[in-house]
């Protein structure tokens, strides 16, 4: 068990370090309802420092699932299929660094004005194209030095997951 938690427990270290140094002060926020169609340009691999499969393996096993299908690198998370403890096949979304498990028939906790409001505090702006797509919400937006960029974000708590330059 100890040796399961491990590859998790640093996985989650790394992803406090790279949180800490992407976490300006503040900054403006402007949001906008239209609607645009974007091909989101995603690293084909994880990140350096990343959660391995066999960690993902293990933050979805840990979570309750069992039965991994279909695991893969895509979008800039993991995504799999996993049979629940109802027995019935999930869709799932696994953090690329935190190595959290995101159900994709979850609801959110936070709504789309909150999880805007989370990237403007975290230094984000010209935030658009807010929606909530299997289990996290999805973002473009301007980091702090202009550059645009294509953002996953946490349901519960509003952090980046996962982030791709457009």
């Amino acid at each position: 068990m100890i040796k399961r938690m491990l590859p998790l427990l640093i996985g989650l270290s790394v992803c406090g370090a790279a949180l800490a140094q992407n976490m300006p002060a503040t900054a403006r926020s402007t949001t906008s309802t239209t609607t645009t169609t974007v091909t989101m340009l995603w690293p084909a691999q994880p990140p350096t420092g990343g959660s391995t499969e066999d960690a993902v393996k293990t933050s979805i096993a840990n979570a309750g699932y069992k039965e991994v299908k279909g695991l893969k690198f895509k979008d800039g998370v993991w995504r799999s299929e996993a049979r629940g403890g109802n027995k019935k096949w999930v869709k799932l979304a696994v953090g690329p660094v935190n190595g959290k498990v995101y159900a994709a028939d979850a609801p959110s906790k936070l709504n789309k004005d909150e999880i805007s409001a989370k990237l403007a505090t975290a230094g984000y702006q010209n935030i658009k194209d807010v929606k909530f797509d299997e289990g996290l919400w999805a973002a473009e937006a301007k980091t702090p030095h202009g550059d645009d960029v294509d953002l996953l974000v946490d349901p519960d708590d509003g952090s980046v997951v996962a982030k791709s330059r457009d």
